[in-house]
Order: structure tokens, then C-alpha cells, then sequence
């Protein structure tokens, strides 16, 4: 059971290691500007691969299809559901779960968004019996990863999409043989990863440079950050922290323009943007932006909002 790309490489590995009779996913939906109807990325690869797909609109309301499967095991991996009690009790192995962080951190829908947004420098992949509750079931097997300053939700998406492929391989004997662990979860240690809203979008210049540094590269390349200009949009995809500390200046303020950024005032100093989308128009360095910007000589002072 899964969904978005995250979960390809996880099905192909179990395509090619063991005998999958289904595939569960969510809907086909409406995506793009041109809203066109689209098959989650799981979908193509099992339709690729003759294997039976199901697409639940409520799986709670339609998990007797699954039932009537006779699984052995039931692997998920950001599939977007709660399962009921009823599929969660019925495979011989369990319903098994492959989770992006290192439990009971980061339990929810964007975990890797969040690991980069809240700051954090190590996170992971959590192998896991499914409970009830969201991402509340026993831990099995974990393995972790650095996040490098580099990185970007994007890039850190792909190395943990890898590792979870790799550490399921590895832990699977275990599951099947009976030996796997099933450690309780620290309930104190919890933190939570709830999907991504639009406000979490919006870059708040009153922040760290830190906090917005780990923002705009917690979004991209998706949903990206974005800010207000003279009441237009402007998607964030890249920025660097600055050296400048601009005390005097208003938060989101244009303090300094470079040959190949914007330099904007936040709480503690200066974050300078590099890759931008404006509104109307492509993603472009800022370099090129500011070449072709009529109003170039009078951004500086501007406040984003």
C-alpha cells in the first residue's frame, strides 16, 4: 500500500524479492494547472507490471476487497489512510509500515519536510507494526541518516527512499521467521510532522535566518516557500545566509542587492535569495531576475510580507 514516488522504490524491491498480488493506492486525481486526472506513481509501476490494482476512495469502507485477497503480510509505505482494525488484524504477518524518521519523532504526513523546517541535523527510516493511532505502533527496525546542509527536501526525499527500500529488504526475514522486535514507543518523546498547509508555506521574515534557511529548503522543490512583494507572489526555492546584520532595517525589508541575489533583513541578519519564481513567470536565478528587472533601482527599501 502506497502512494507518491516515495513509495516506488519500496514496491519495486518487493516486486522483485517476493510475490506482491496487489496493489493498494489512493484515487486518480486532478493535478497541474490543467487539472488533468493523474494515477499515483505506484499505479504505473504496477500496472507495468500486471499486478492487481485497488483504489479505495474511504478504505475503511472498502477493506473487504483487500480481505478477500488472503494476504500474508501487508507492507505500506505513505500510503494516506488509516487502516481499519479489521485489515490491521487479518494477515498471518502483520501490517507492516515503512516510516520516513526515526520514531516517535516525526510521527504524520511530512516527515521529511519537517525534519529539514524544524531543524533537525539526523533523521531516518523506522520499520514498524501499524496500531490504530497514527504512527503509534511498535518499532522493529530503524536505521538513521544525516541531513547535510545541502540538502534539500528533495534530495534528503530520495536518500530516504533508498534506505527505507534497503533497511525493508533487510528486516522482512525477521518479520516472516517470527524474531522481529516490537519496541513500545517513548509517548514522551513524541514530536509530529502534520502535513504541509499553505501556511507553513508563507516565509515569516521575523524568524531566525536559520529558520528561514531550513524553510525554503524544506519546501524544495515542493510545495515551495513563497513571500509577498507589492502584492504579488513570489515562490522561494533557493537562499543562502548572509554575513550582514542590518539592525536598523524592518524585517522583510530588501536591504542589498548582489550580482546574483536579493539580500533581505530577518531577525537575527540577512538571508539572500538565489532561485525565485515571480509571479507570472518561470523559476529563474536571481541574477537573471534582477537583469531584467525594470524596477531594479527601486527594490531596495521594499518589504516582502
Amino acid at each position: 500500500m502506497g502512494t507518491p514516488n516515495f513509495s516506488v522504490n519500496v514496491l519495486n524491491s518487493l516486486i522483485y524479492n517476493t510475490n506482491v498480488i496487489a496493489v493498494v493506492t489512493q484515487p486518480d486525481k486532478l493535478a497541474g494547472r490543467k487539472q488533468v486526472l493523474t494515477e499515483p506513481a505506484v499505479k504505473k509501476v504496477a500496472l507495468e507490471n500486471n499486478i492487481k490494482v485497488i483504489q479505495p476512495t474511504k478504505i475503511r469502507e472498502e477493506y473487504q476487497s483487500i480481505i478477500d485477497l488472503n494476504p500474508d503480510i501487508i507492507i505500506t509505505c505513505a500510503y494516506g489512510q488509516f487502516l481499519p482494525k479489521e485489515i490491521l488484524d487479518y494477515p498471518k504477518y502483520g501490517c507492516i509500515n515503512v516510516h520516513a524518521s526515526l520514531l516517535p519523532k516525526l510521527r504524520g504526513g511530512a516527515p521529511i519536510h519537517k525534519a529539514i523546517i524544524d531543524g533537525y541535523t539526523t533523521t531516518g527510516i523506522t520499520i514498524m507494526h501499524m496500531g490504530l493511532k497514527m504512527d503509534n505502533g511498535d518499532i522493529i527496525s530503524q536505521k538513521s541518516i544525516e541531513i547535510e546542509k545541502t540538502d534539500n527536501v528533495g534530495t534528503l526525499h530520495d536518500k530516504l527512499s533508498l534506505l527505507g527500500t534497503e533497511l525493508l529488504m533487510e528486516t522482512l526475514p525477521s518479520i516472516v521467521n517470527g524474531q522481529a522486535n516490537r519496541i513500545v514507543q517513548n509517548e514522551e518523546e513524541v514530536t509530529f510532522a502534520y502535513n504541509i498547509s499553505r501556511e507553513d508555506e508563507h516565509i515569516n521574515f521575523n524568524k531566525t535566518k536559520i529558520e528561514v534557511f531550513n524553510q525554503i529548503r524544506g519546501l524544495n522543490p515542493w510545495p515551495v516557500s513563497y513571500a509577498i512583494l507589492d502584492d504579488k507572489e513570489i515562490k522561494i526555492y533557493e537562499a543562502i545566509i548572509g554575513e550582514d546584520i542590518y539592525k536598523e532595517k524592518s524585517n522583510g525589508e530588501i536591504v542589498r542587492l548582489y550580482k546574483d541575489g536579493i539580500g533581505i533583513k530577518v531577525s537575527d541578519g540577512e538571508i539572500i535569495l538565489k532561485i525565485i519564481k515571480p509571479s507570472g513567470s518561470k523559476k529563474m536565478s536571481v541574477k537573471d531576475y534582477l537583469n531584467g528587472c525594470k524596477e531594479r533601482n527601486n527594490l531596495v527599501g521594499k518589504v516582502f510580507r
